[in-house]
């Protein structure tokens, strides 16, 4: 087949070869027609024993190079990001990285309203786990602590712990955070913080939340139902609280503070525990 303008163009060079970078073109045999019908190809001449073809011509003096170093030239007045580069990511903070915390209080230090709140305003999705609310599924035969603390009581809160571990790490799995509040002791290790890290994983955060007793009898007389305690037990268990003083666990005193307040504090605790994690 005849082509009007001639033989057919070469195909594209690929991108960093050719005269671009002053490497000499590639020599390219002279077209030939197309064989006569009938007629083999015709073999090239062979090359005499001992004869040594005549080395190419390249014309004289150096080809110039263009500048290839991927040098950006900078502007006068400032830098330049580079060209195609990404901009660094933000470091996670306590509003938008996917962790798992455990709010630590006693009855009435308001583990509940602020693990709500927080998990209400967050950046990405959050949920909210309360071991109440667990612990209170069962409803025909739900051994009550304050009937009397015996092995049932003692059975269904190991096993609501658990069910909230399993619930954490099936959300944290899904790539959805989790609060989970409980009244931790930190005189009972195994039971309480060793107990979380075990159905929870090694990446949970312990925070305490732990206001003054004065506030904490307060808010408990606003309760209503198996969740108010007594006065005597609920100074009883606030004093166990202070133990967590000295832990090294990061505690909050919100005894001044509103909800948002608390949360706000809670969310910086936790940007500076992402970085740093509390040794427990």
């Amino acid at each position: 087949m005849q082509h009007a303008g001639g033989s057919p163009l070469p195909p594209p060079r690929p991108a960093g070869h050719g005269p671009a970078f002053g490497w000499p073109p590639a020599a390219h045999p002279a077209p030939q027609g197309p064989p006569s019908q009938g007629m083999p190809p015709r073999a090239p001449a062979p090359v005499p024993p001992g004869h040594q073809p005549p080395a190419p011509h390249h014309p004289a003096g150096p080809v110039p190079v263009p500048d290839a170093t991927g040098h950006v030239p900078l502007p006068p007045g400032g830098p330049v990001a580079a060209a195609g580069a990404p901009p660094a990511p933000a470091p996670p903070d306590g509003g938008t990285a996917t962790l798992a915390v455990l709010l630590i209080g006693p009855a009435g230090a308001g583990k509940t309203s602020v693990a709500k709140y927080w998990a209400d305003h967050r950046r990405v999705p959050t949920a909210h786990i309360s071991l109440d609310d667990v612990r209170e599924w069962v409803r025909s035969g739900f051994a009550d602590p304050q009937s009397g603390w015996n092995d049932n009581s003692e059975a269904q809160y190991r096993l609501a712990r658990r069910t909230c571990g399993f619930a954490a790490r099936n959300f944290l799995a899904n790539g959805i955070s989790c609060i989970l509040d409980d009244a931790v002791f930190p005189d009972r290790p195994v039971v309480g913080l060793g107990g979380w890290k075990r159905h929870v994983g090694p990446g949970l955060l312990p925070v305490v939340l732990l206001p003054g007793l004065d506030i904490v009898l307060e808010r408990n007389a606003e309760r209503s139902g198996n969740r108010r305690l007594t006065d005597e037990e609920v100074a009883r268990i606030h004093g166990r609280m202070a133990g967590w003083y000295g832990s090294g666990l990061p505690i909050i005193d919100n005894s001044q503070l509103t909800i948002p307040e608390t949360a706000h504090l809670l969310n910086d605790l936790l940007t500076r525990a992402i970085a740093s994690p509390p040794p427990w």
